[in-house]
């Protein structure tokens, strides 16, 4: 199976930082990533959890926007992200 081409292969470089060694959220110091599948008969579930940085996230909010695009999945948190424009849990 070729493997596909990233954006990056074709000389189109979004944005002014580089890309990390595995380009991936994770390659950000500090941010974890956590998720969890359950798929067991009927049940077939899942949620992701980012952590932005190892500090307290309620006493030093980040900076936060959201767009949904699809609309099928379900959310938790983004009214409070639109109406405030900040993020204070994972």
């Amino acid at each position: 199976m070729k493997k596909q081409k990233r954006i990056a292969d074709y000389g189109i470089l979004i944005g002014q930082m580089e890309r990390g060694a595995l380009n991936a959220i994770t390659d950000v110091p500090g941010v974890k990533v956590g998720h969890c599948t359950l798929d067991e008969g009927s049940v077939k579930t899942g949620v992701t959890a980012i952590l932005p940085h190892e500090g307290n996230m309620f006493q030093e909010k980040l900076v936060a926007a959201c767009h949904v695009i699809n609309g099928f999945g379900k959310s938790v948190g983004l009214v409070q992200v639109e109406e405030m424009g900040t993020l204070e849990t994972p």
